[in-house]
């Protein structure tokens, strides 16, 4: 371990600017119950890039700075600045999640007993040379299992075996998702081949057809396709699928698995009703790709829910003992159910390049970055 701690902050200043900078700071000093972890790789998730760009205009970015230790700044609209005022003047630290080796642990065995492990660890401010966390916060990777591919053990893992829990515990029987070729679909698909839950597969582009069924995957139907409402429905139909969840958010997406849902759902009713079929439908959204409005055309009678879905607050409703099962399946099968392809590896400066920043910032399919912050430049 070196004297040198540097982290990647991002700070809104109250003159409507986004900045983005690297600072040094002191190496943590671990309490009882903490670890000291040399972070080694970190992934950049959608939730990271929500914290890291805020709601600033990304396209009025500049760089300043050198190459070593860049600054990046960008514009926030006005009306936005209201929804983040909690913000202003706070340099936050980046980063949901990340591996590393422990280097330093406090006096409790629970600590003392993480010392020279490989683990992942989950909490924020990853994006930085060493991070103290509490034990509780971090899991132990198998021997052999490198910092690479453990990064990613929480966030997309976790909210995937998350979703096959819901649809259990809300009594649902078969799963829709929605850019389901992303890296966290391909987890899902892989989960859901294995324990046997009927998944419809909801994609944009015909590549990503042909890769999700080259992974076995049975049900993939395209939004781009001029059948795709047919498409859906006639898998909804052979699954009984009446749960999904849509990382896009925005448009009309969500209105068109409603809407096939209950034309499924009303092939079996007797009598019409104006107030619909009585089948409960289900819609999370998870994410925000299309940050526009969520338009719903109210086809689908009454019995459907629109909700948000957070993975620490759909964590809190399975229960310790659910989650502590999904924690140790992630740890061991991290290398194949759970494992993550990175098409980039940056350091911390390289991550505020603007060339990089207009690459992951994209946050296209098949394109996933991974920060290295022992790399140097």
């Amino acid at each position: 371990m070196t004297d040198k701690n540097t982290q990647l902050t991002s700070t809104i200043s109250e003159d409507n600017k986004l900045t983005l900078a690297l600072t040094d700071i002191a190496i943590p000093q671990p309490s009882a119950d903490e670890v000291v972890i040399r972070i080694e790789a970190a992934p950049l998730n959608p939730s990271d890039l929500a914290v890291m760009f805020s709601v600033a205009n990304m396209t009025s970015a500049s760089q300043s700075g050198s190459d070593v230790n860049p600054v990046i700044t960008a514009d926030v609209p006005a009306q936005f600045m209201p929804a983040v005022k909690t913000r202003v003047g706070k340099a936050t630290p980046v980063g949901n999640e990340g591996a590393g080796t422990v280097v330093a642990a406090g006096s409790s065995p629970a600590a003392q007993a993480l010392m020279g492990k490989t683990v992942a660890v989950i909490g924020g401010g990853t994006y930085r040379q060493y991070l103290a966390a509490n034990v509780r916060s971090c899991l132990v990777l198998k021997d052999g299992t490198t910092a690479k591919e453990g990064a990613s053990s929480f966030v997309n893992p976790l909210t995937a075996l998350a979703m096959v829990a819901t649809m259990r515990a809300e009594g649902h029987k078969a799963i829709i998702h929605a850019a389901a070729a992303s890296n966290l679909g391909q987890m899902l698909n892989r989960i859901c081949i294995a324990d046997g839950v009927d998944l419809i597969n909801i994609v944009r582009k015909t590549e990503q057809e042909t890769l999700l069924r080259n992974m076995g995957a049975k049900y993939v139907v395209n939004s781009s396709s001029e059948t795709f409402i047919t498409d859906l429905t006639a898998a909804i139909i052979e699954t009984g699928a009446t749960i999904a969840f849509d990382p896009i958010g925005g448009g009309r997406l969500t209105s068109d698995i409603l809407n096939c849902m209950e034309v499924a759902a009303a092939r079996d009713m007797k009598e019409h009703s104006v107030y619909g079929s009585d089948t409960f439908k289900q819609v999370y959204i998870y994410g925000a790709l299309n940050r526009g409005p969520i338009s719903l055309n109210r086809n689908f009678g009454f019995a459907w829910g629109v909700n948000g879905f957070l993975l620490f607050n759909a964590l809190g409703k399975l229960g310790t003992e659910t989650v502590v099962a999904m924690r140790k399946r992630v740890a061991d099968e991290i290398t194949t159910t759970f494992a993550s392809h990175y098409t980039h590896e940056v350091s911390l400066a390289e991550a505020l390049q603007l060339a990089s920043i207009a690459s992951y910032g994209k946050q296209a399919t098949g394109e996933k970055y991974l920060i290295t912050p022992q790399k140097s430049n």
